[in-house]
């Protein structure tokens, strides 16, 4: 099978810790691409969904939420369970 030689742009980021998890499957990004455009074309489409979520009011305000105090300088964050467990005591 001849094969022909294909460029694309891809995030550095992405492209690392996709390259390295396919290296943990043993393989290379040459192959994963390979096995990705044949499940689209066994697939006649992307051989998975692509949608937008659907998330409820509830959700979304607890996504705030949790935005909101990831970015508080005044909330107390732990860098261990232990650490947490000792404020939790006192």
């Amino acid at each position: 099978m001849a094969t022909v030689p294909t460029q694309i742009r891809i995030d550095e980021t992405v492209k690392a810790q996709a390259t390295s998890l396919f290296n943990d499957l043993g393989m290379d990004m040459s192959s994963a691409v390979n096995i990705f455009l044949r499940q689209c074309l066994l697939h006649d489409g992307l051989p998975f969904n692509v949608e937008l979520p659907n998330y409820n009011s509830k959700t979304l305000e607890a996504m705030a939420e949790a935005k909101r105090i990831s970015r508080d300088e005044a909330v107390v964050a732990y860098d261990n369970m232990s650490d947490l467990k000792k404020a939790l005591e006192t």
